[in-house]
Order: C-alpha cells, then sequence, then structure tokens
C-alpha cells in the first residue's frame, strides 16, 4: 500500500466538500488527511488529500472525480517533488524543572512559543510531516495535555 497525495481544484460551492469524500468513503478508502482552502481565485478552492491504498483504487476515485460537475483538475501528486507543510498545534505539560528543556525543543524545532501557562506550554510547529512526527516523538514524555494537527498542504515544485 502506498499513501498517495491528490490534489483536486474545485469550484468554491457548497457540498462539493461532502461529494468528494462520499467518493473515498463508498469504495472504503480512507483519508488519512484532507485540507481545503481557497486559492488565489475565491471562486475556487483547492482539496489536499492524502490516503494509502492500492494504484487501482487511486485510479477509480481519480475518474470519478474528474466526473463531479464541481471539480476542475484532479492531479496526482503521488512521487513527484513536492513542497509540503503541516501545521501542529500542542500544549505541553510544563513544569519549572522541564520547562527550558521544553522551550529549548520547540527552538530547536524552529516553532513558536503561543502561551505559557502554570502548569504547560501552547506551541506551534509548522513543517513536513517528518519535522512534526519527530517534534510530537520528543515531546510525548513529558505529556500531551492537547493536540491539534492540520492536514497536509502541498504543491509541486
Amino acid at each position: 500500500m502506498k499513501k498517495h497525495v491528490i490534489s483536486v481544484l474545485v469550484e468554491n460551492q457548497f457540498g462539493v466538500l461532502g461529494r468528494v469524500a462520499n467518493l473515498f468513503s463508498a469504495r472504503a478508502y480512507n483519508i488519512d488527511s484532507l485540507t481545503v482552502g481557497e486559492t488565489e481565485d475565491p471562486g475556487i478552492s483547492r482539496m489536499t488529500i492524502v490516503a494509502v491504498g492500492d494504484n487501482n483504487i487511486l485510479e477509480q476515485i481519480q475518474k470519478q472525480l474528474n466526473k463531479l460537475i464541481d471539480v476542475i483538475k484532479v492531479r496526482d501528486l503521488t512521487g513527484i517533488n513536492l513542497v509540503e507543510r503541516e501545521a501542529l498545534l500542542v500544549k505541553i505539560n510544563s513544569h519549572a524543572a522541564s520547562r527550558a528543556e521544553i522551550i529549548q525543543a520547540i527552538d530547536i524545532f524552529k516553532g513558536n512559543v503561543v502561551g505559557i501557562q502554570k502548569d504547560s506550554i501552547t506551541t506551534e510547529i509548522f513543517g513536513d510531516s517528518d519535522k512534526i512526527e519527530a517534534f510530537i516523538e520528543f515531546i510525548r514524555p513529558f505529556g500531551i495535555k492537547e493536540m491539534v494537527r492540520s492536514g497536509r498542504i502541498a504543491i509541486a515544485r
């Protein structure tokens, strides 16, 4: 099974996201990550979908996506040279003894402290999936109080 990154340009219309997601669920193809946002044209949105599966299912989904009236363009970005990023907001358990080490890790990962409370530090980290995963694994021993992670966004170089 291979991880696929699919870019879908769609008209910025009500219900498009539901129709796209339904194509995946109807074929029992799990979406690992999905992000949607306006492009340079406010009438067009870009969906970046990350899913794991075989090439045959992906090919069928691409064909079905292209049949949707609101879909402008479908592009498989798998295996091409990409710039990709994710965002992570995480609240980490922090006490006086561990605070300096956590702040140093945030600095090493080029993150920003966005909040300090008596018993926690909230930070934002941006980067590729490997960087996000590495940061999560580093801070896990301190204790993660709360975490939210965006989906992956990607664009061909």
